[in-house]
């Protein structure tokens, strides 16, 4: 760091003292030209000995239109230099991805303005700016180097990885949501199955047990169909014939498991209970009848 009022580095340093140079030359200009406006007035204006009110009045004006003219022009272009300034810096920040803030309420901060005063008199004190100075520094530009574009390109990578991880995120979270649909409906229709009447559920079961018989034959359609292929696939058929016998058995366990639920569900109704009933008090009746043949066939 060098040891300078502003707490600049060397390099910013001398990019400070270029630009108070460009500052004082163009402030030396503009001066110049204030100058001159008035310099013509008294060319062209003041060619009398005497002037009435109204002459001296109409000659101000005059002067003032100019000097405004003049001194507006020189404000303008004074805060366009500046913006291409600012420019300069915020195109070199953005090539290495920066970004820059400025605290616009310093640029009225009475003691920092008087610490620049301070330090372009401490450099130019005595020193007229009337010629142009020629800038002999280097532009910073860092796509001339081989490290920023190593450094692009790894940025360019991240952020291709990064949109990967945004669309994977955004796939598992639609996922996620489907899953909790599902598990939702799923509770939903356990919690209607287990409010809803016995004798309701029995052509449910029916239907399911069509179900599982529709699986079942198909399982069936599937293992012949394996069992047909040529012999060279014979291994792969093998594979294919024990899942599909697995598949069969687990169907016929479901199916069984199935059947002995009816039963058990046909068997708590009152249809069932009474059919019992009347098969009971038949065969009674069937064996009072036999008895009695019995006994006429021995008279």
């Amino acid at each position: 760091m060098s040891s300078n009022n502003l707490s600049l580095n060397d390099h910013h340093y001398d990019v400070v003292l270029n630009y108070l140079r460009f500052a004082r030359y163009k402030r030396s200009h503009n001066l110049r030209g204030v100058e001159g406006c008035f310099q013509d007035v008294k060319d062209s204006r003041l060619t009398e000995d005497t002037f009435t009110s109204e002459e001296v009045e109409d000659i101000l004006d005059g002067l003032e239109a100019v000097v405004r003219g003049e001194v507006e022009s020189e404000l303008i272009n004074i805060n366009h230099t500046n913006v291409l300034l600012l420019r300069q810096f915020f195109q070199q920040a953005e090539k290495w991805h920066l970004k820059l803030q400025a605290d616009i309420s310093e640029l009225e901060n009475r003691e920092l303005i008087e610490l620049v005063a301070d330090f372009e008199e401490s450099q130019f004190s005595g020193t007229a700016a009337t010629t142009k100075p020629s800038f002999e520094m280097k532009r910073l530009d860092p796509m001339e180097s081989g490290d920023f574009q190593l450094l692009q390109n790894e940025i360019d990578r991240l952020k291709k990885d990064n949109d990967q991880l945004k669309e994977r995120l955004k796939m598992a979270e639609v996922k996620a949501t489907e899953a909790l649909s599902a598990k939702s409906k799923l509770m939903s229709d356990l919690a209607d199955a287990k409010n809803t009447p016995v004798t309701d559920k029995a052509p449910d079961t029916s239907t399911e047990l069509a179900n599982l018989e529709s699986k079942l034959a198909a399982t069936r359609i599937e293992a012949e169909k394996n069992l047909k292929m040529s012999g060279d696939k014979s291994n792969l058929l093998e594979d294919d014939l024990v899942q599909t016998k697995h598949k069969l058995l687990e169907v016929q366990e479901q199916l069984e498991l199935k059947g002995k639920e009816l039963d058990k569900k046909f068997s708590g109704t009152a249809t069932y209970k009474n059919l019992k009933t009347m098969l009971m008090k038949k065969n009674e009746q069937i064996k009072e009848l036999r008895g009695q043949l019995s006994k006429y066939e021995e008279e």
